[in-house]
């Protein structure tokens, strides 16, 4: 029998709606003992129940697991991670012999919370956002290459950044298999994906259609790709036909990533330049040459405090991008800050091309794939946001 915690009166109201979170501040007991990362039941204040999850300290105390009394156990992972498999099946992402590449796992999209699991060709790479997660990675893995049968040999498991905060020396490494071959396809484009030393868990999977997108609006044009990370947009770019590519990111590694998949792809192709270079400088520098520009920087708000400061960068990086854009330009534009709404983010944008003096139009809002589904209960995980626009 799991330990329990007890809410305050009152303090079930979201959970009724069946938001996958319990705050801190909601709890009014807890039975002795419970450690970080352990299986929780929470009852209301009259004792009935609610909800399972995992427990931790910090301002989200529970993320529910299930709102039914079960066993946390292989049954309830098997369950889940086949739901997720499935879904991937039925939109058509998963088992697309042009498309080895996508997430299997999205968290609280997947009534998963604290889990992500990205698939690049037979390695799947899985990181956890709560030591509860962490602490139940091998149960999971196992029961991940059962459910991924044929369609996966290794598992790798990558939380040394997610989880700073614990000192175990099992924060990354091979939970199943082991294998150096690191290059994967997305639509039918190879890429290298550096699981070991890369960001998230090795390649933004979550640009898969963006970049698509991008690919049918290259022709001919003149691109620049700012914190372009591993260079997927540019690679797109490149088959769709652009006149040159410039990517530019402050990491040496990502540049040299970069190089290496436009390699991949376009072996010896002239079109292309990689810079080394901080974007906001790059952009002072820039001539106006560019009618094909991508910003899709890291967030710049990871909490509600750090708001106010985050659109005032979105703004000054946009404006400098619509002063140097063509007339005619194409500016993809994106936020993957979760606590950045749609609204911020349109707000600061529409503030650039107004600081900027530029006649702008919308020509599409994007958002994350399939593949990284919102739970409806949870609106919070709708985190990617971004605007094609039109510039004169």
């Amino acid at each position: 029998m799991y330990k329990e915690i007890r809410l305050k009166r009152g303090k079930e109201e979201s959970l009724r709606r069946f938001h996958p979170w319990v705050f801190s501040g909601a709890i009014q007991s807890m039975d002795e003992g419970i450690e970080e990362g352990e299986v929780v039941r929470v009852v209301t204040n009259t004792g009935d129940f609610i909800a399972v999850g995992h427990y931790q300290q910090g301002s989200i105390a529970v993320r529910v697991l299930s709102f039914s009394d079960v066993q946390i156990a292989d049954e309830f992972w098997h369950s889940r991670l086949l739901s997720a498999l499935r879904m991937r099946q039925a939109i058509g992402i998963a088992d697309n012999p042009d498309n080895n590449t996508y997430r299997l796992v999205h968290g609280e999209g997947d009534h998963l919370p604290g889990l992500i699991v990205d698939v690049y060709g037979q390695t799947a790479v899985m990181q956890a956002h709560s030591i509860g997660m962490h602490l139940c990675r091998k149960d999971i893995a196992r029961v991940l290459n059962e459910v991924m049968e044929w369609r996966i040999s290794h598992i790798y498991y990558k939380s040394e950044t997610t989880l700073p905060f614990m000192t175990a020396d099992d924060m990354n490494g091979f939970l199943v298999g082991g294998s150096d071959d690191n290059i994967a396809t997305e639509n039918g484009l190879k890429f290298r994906v550096d699981w070991l030393k890369g960001q998230k868990t090795g390649f933004f999977v979550d640009q898969r259609e963006n970049r698509s997108l991008l690919e049918h609006y290259a022709k001919g044009k003149r691109v620049l790709n700012m914190f372009c990370y591993t260079g997927g947009f540019s690679f797109y770019a490149m088959r769709g036909g652009a006149e040159l590519v410039h990517s530019v990111d402050s990491s040496g590694k990502a540049i040299e990533l970069t190089r290496q998949n436009v390699e991949l792809n376009f072996p010896g192709d002239s079109r292309h330049e990689a810079f080394c270079e901080d974007a906001f400088k790059y952009l002072e520098q820039a001539g106006s040459n560019y009618n094909l520009i991508i910003l899709d920087p890291p967030a710049f708000a990871k909490h509600r405090g750090a708001l106010h400061n985050a659109l005032k960068g979105y703004t000054r990086l946009n404006q400098k991008a619509f002063e140097k854009i063509e007339k005619g330009g194409i500016l993809f534009t994106f936020s993957c800050s979760q606590v950045v709404t749609k609204d911020h983010f349109r707000n600061a944008v529409f503030t650039a091309a107004a600081l900027a003096k530029r006649k702008v139009r919308i020509l599409h809002q994007l958002h994350q794939p399939a593949d990284h589904p919102v739970n409806i209960y949870h609106p919070e995980g709708e985190y990617l946001k971004g605007l094609v626009l039109y510039v004169e």
